[in-house]
């Protein structure tokens, strides 16, 4: 995640962080409870994984949920920005599973490459990465971290936004739902237009994946713009 993209994540929005995410993405329960089941209906119940938990600040759910399903699996849970890390990590600690957590301040290029990891997700942040260069980036580093064929789950916002308007105004409809004032959905269209840039189709996204040393994903949720898939890293040796 660049510098700019981090800034958006301080402290103060990540104290409202998780009551948004629930609101924007319809099915949020349901995205994070089918990752954790995708990723053990592929390293098997009881298994012993360490997992590579990107951009795990804020909510810190895609952890919490699958540390219930399997108790042994272990957490490396990595963010750029130190208020959404804190965050998903105190709740992590309240929930009694500190010690199957390392938090690391920092980037996925920071990670040692010797270490590889068992699986990785990457929930919530492609989008928020400018440019197909710096999403590959992101995509390339986890694959290089994983032992081959681990499984990776990536969930992001994807189609350019003004070319699902039906989508946009439903969007906004749910806010409204939820009891949000008009001129406060105006705003939150207007930020999302102007500081977001998702993968503009799910063609995109599999060429982003294959390219970064993926095999080729299956999407498993959809919900509006948002969509997640499960792939595995290659086990051709990747580029440098």
């Amino acid at each position: 995640m660049s510098d700019d993209a981090t800034h958006k994540f301080d402290a103060g929005r990540a104290a409202e962080y998780e009551e948004q995410s629930r609101i924007a993405l319809a099915g949020y329960e349901a995205c994070h409870e089918l990752t954790a089941c995708m990723l053990a209906a592929i390293l098997g119940k009881g298994s012993d994984a360490t997992i590579l938990v990107a951009g795990a600040g804020g909510t810190g759910n895609e952890i919490l949920t699958a540390t219930r399903l399997e108790p042994q699996w272990k957490f490396v849970a990595v963010d750029p920005s130190k208020p959404m890390l804190d965050l998903a990590l105190s709740r992590v600690a309240q929930a009694g599973f500190a010690g199957r957590v390392e938090g690391v301040h920092g980037y996925v290029r920071d990670l040692p490459p010797a270490r590889p990891y068992d699986a990785a997700t990457l929930i919530g942040v492609l989008h928020h990465l400018p440019g197909d260069e710096e999403k590959h980036g992101i995509l390339h580093q986890i694959a290089s971290r994983l032992v081959p064929e681990a499984p990776f789950i990536l969930a992001c916002n994807h189609y350019s936004y003004e070319s699902q308007p039906l989508f946009l105004s439903a969007w906004a409809e749910r806010w409204r739902l939820r009891g949000v004032d008009p001129k406060q959905v105006k705003a939150k269209l207007a930020k999302i237009l102007d500081k977001a840039d998702p993968p503009q189709s799910e063609e995109v996204v599999t060429a982003l994946l294959l390219d970064a040393g993926f095999e080729k994903p299956l999407r498993f949720f959809s919900s509006l713009f948002w969509g997640a898939w499960i792939s595995r890293r290659t086990n051709v040796p990747l580029a440098a």
